[in-house]
C-alpha cells in the first residue's frame, strides 16, 4: 500500500512538473516568436524605447506587489489562505502607482500594464501555491496566444502605439482567478501580522530583484542611448529562452520545497542541463544572429557572454527556493541587494567602456556573485 502511495505520488509531481514545462516551453516559444517579430519590423531605437516603458511598469508592479508572490505560493502550499489581504494591498497600490506614471508620462497604456503585471504575477502565485498545475496551461497559454494574435493585428493596423496595449489586453483571463481568490478568501490583515518578518524581507528582496532585473533599462538610455538598449534588449530576448528551464524549475520546485519534498535528483539535473544550454547558445546563437536579425548585428558578443548567465542564474533559483521555502529570506534579500549593486555599478562603469558586451559581462558577473554568495550562505546555514 504503502509502495503505491509513493508510486502514485512520483507520477503526480511528473504529472506537475510535466505540465509547467510544457507549457512554458509553448508559450515562452510564443512569446519569444512575437518579440522577435516585433524587433525585425521596426527600428533598433523603437525596440529600446518599448523596452524602456516595459522596464517601468515591470519596477512599478514590483513595488505594488508587496513581494506576494512568493509568499502566496509558499503559504498557499501550506493551506494558509493569505491570497485576498495581499491582493487588495497589491491593487489599491496599483492604482495609486498607475495614477502617478499617467500623471508623469502622459501614457495610459502604461499606467494599465502595471495592472496587467500585478494580475498576471498574483494569479500565477495563486495556481502554483495550490499546486492546480492542469490550470497553469490554460491561462498562459491563452495570455501568449492573445499576445501573439492581437499584437501582429493590432500593430499593422494602428503600427507601434499599440504594442503595450495588446500586452495589457493578453492578461485579461487571469482575472477569473483573481475573482475567485476573493471570493475563496476573507481580507484578515491579522495574518500579515502574524508573518510580518517573513513577508517584509521577501518584500525586500522582490524589489531588490526586481530592480536588479529592470533597473538597466532605466539606466541605459541616458547612458547609451535608446538604440544599444535595443540591441541590449534583444540579447535579454534570447537569454530568456535560454532561461526557459530554469524558470520551470523553480515554479515547481518553490511549493514542493514549501511541502518538505527536496527533489534532490531534478535539481542536480537541472545543473547539468543549464551547462549543455549555456554551452549550445555560446556556440549556436551567435552564428545564426546575423542572419535572422541583420539590425541587430552588435549583439553577437554579447549574446555568447549572455549564454553563459544560464548557469548561475539556475543555481540561484535553486537557493532562493530553499531559503523561501524555510522562510529565511533574509539571505535572499542580501543575494540580491548584492547583485543589485554589481548590476549599477557595472553598468555606469563597463558600459560607456565597453558598450553592450560591458552589459553584457556585467549580467554574467551579477548572476555569478549571486550564486557565489548563496552557496556558502546555503552551508552556514545546514551547519547550524
Amino acid at each position: 500500500m504503502d509502495k503505491d502511495k509513493k508510486l502514485w505520488g512520483k507520477i503526480s509531481e511528473l504529472k506537475g512538473l510535466a505540465s509547467i514545462g510544457f507549457t512554458d516551453i509553448i508559450g515562452s516559444g510564443i512569446g519569444a516568436i512575437f518579440w522577435f517579430y516585433i524587433a525585425s519590423v521596426i527600428e533598433t531605437e523603437q525596440y529600446g524605447e518599448i523596452s524602456y516603458f516595459l522596464g517601468i511598469a515591470a519596477l512599478i508592479q514590483i513595488i505594488a506587489l508587496i513581494g506576494t508572490t512568493n509568499v502566496i505560493t509558499v503559504y498557499l502550499a501550506k493551506k494558509i489562505r493569505i491570497e485576498a489581504t495581499l491582493y487588495f494591498l497589491s491593487l489599491v497600490i496599483s492604482f495609486i502607482s498607475s495614477v502617478i506614471i499617467f500623471v508623469l508620462l502622459h501614457r495610459i497604456d502604461v499606467s494599465l500594464l502595471i495592472f496587467a503585471f500585478v494580475i498576471n504575477d498574483l494569479s500565477i502565485a495563486t495556481i502554483l501555491g495550490k499546486k492546480c498545475y492542469g490550470s497553469y496551461p490554460k491561462f498562459i497559454l491563452s495570455q501568449k496566444a492573445l499576445l501573439l494574435g492581437t499584437g501582429i493585428i493590432l500593430y499593422h493596423f494602428i503600427g507601434i502605439e499599440s504594442i503595450i496595449f495588446s500586452i495589457v489586453i493578453s492578461y485579461i483571463p487571469f482575472i477569473i482567478i483573481m475573482r475567485k481568490g476573493f471570493e475563496n478568501s476573507k481580507i484578515n490583515f491579522t495574518l500579515l501580522k502574524e508573518r510580518k518578518e517573513f513577508i517584509l524581507n521577501n518584500y525586500a528582496n522582490i524589489l531588490a530583484s526586481g530592480f536588479r532585473r529592470d533597473i538597466d533599462k532605466l539606466i541605459i538610455p541616458p547612458l547609451l542611448g535608446f538604440t544599444i538598449l535595443g540591441n541590449y534588449a534583444l540579447a535579454l530576448q534570447m537569454f530568456s529562452v535560454l532561461a526557459i528551464f530554469s524558470g520551470i524549475l523553480y515554479k515547481y520546485i518553490l511549493p514542493e520545497d514549501a511541502s518538505k519534498n527536496p527533489n534532490k535528483k531534478l535539481k542536480k539535473a537541472s545543473i547539468i542541463g543549464t551547462i549543455g544550454i549555456a554551452i549550445a547558445g555560446y556556440l549556436i546563437l551567435p552564428e545564426i544572429i546575423p542572419a535572422i536579425f541583420p539590425k541587430y548585428i552588435d549583439t553577437v558578443d554579447a549574446i555568447r557572454i549572455m549564454s553563459l548567465t544560464v548557469i548561475p542564474a539556475n543555481l540561484v533559483l535553486i537557493l532562493w527556493s530553499k531559503f523561501l521555502a524555510n522562510e529565511k529570506s533574509l539571505f535572499v534579500l542580501i543575494s540580491s541587494l548584492i547583485s543589485l549593486t554589481i548590476m549599477v555599478v557595472g553598468i555606469i562603469t563597463l558600459g560607456p567602456i565597453l558598450g553592450i558586451e560591458g552589459l553584457a559581462l556585467t549580467y554574467l558577473l551579477a548572476s555569478s556573485v549571486q550564486a557565489v554568495f548563496l552557496m556558502v550562505s546555503m552551508k552556514i546555514f545546514k551547519n547550524r
